[in-house]
């Protein structure tokens, strides 16, 4: 998986790309650890992403609940098997998609 962070300002976006499974998603959450708390937007770029598995959920589960203290957070780019691992997961319901 790549992982990519840009901060301008108040706001922060990760781009994923490749598979954010078991074996990656602890390099995300090492990035969620340190979101500075007066970061009021979080962005997930997910267009390169080609795979998401629970381990991964769990990580934009953690950032959706840090960000529902201190902003908002959008996911973005989503596609495929990533949007319906989202529609079956119940987290399209969940997180806002754009």
């Amino acid at each position: 998986m790549a992982i990519e962070k840009f901060t301008e300002e108040n706001k922060m976006t990760i781009r994923a790309g490749g598979r954010l499974d078991a074996v990656t998603s602890p390099e995300l959450g090492e990035i969620l650890q340190a979101i500075p708390a007066d970061l009021t937007e979080l962005v997930f770029d997910l267009s390169g992403l080609e795979y998401i598995s629970s381990a991964g959920l769990r990580q934009l589960l953690v950032a959706q609940k840090q960000m529902n203290k201190q902003g908002k957070m959008y996911v973005e780019g989503a596609g495929g098997q990533v949007l319906e691992v989202f529609a079956a997961s119940g987290f399209d319901k969940i997180l806002t998609l754009r």
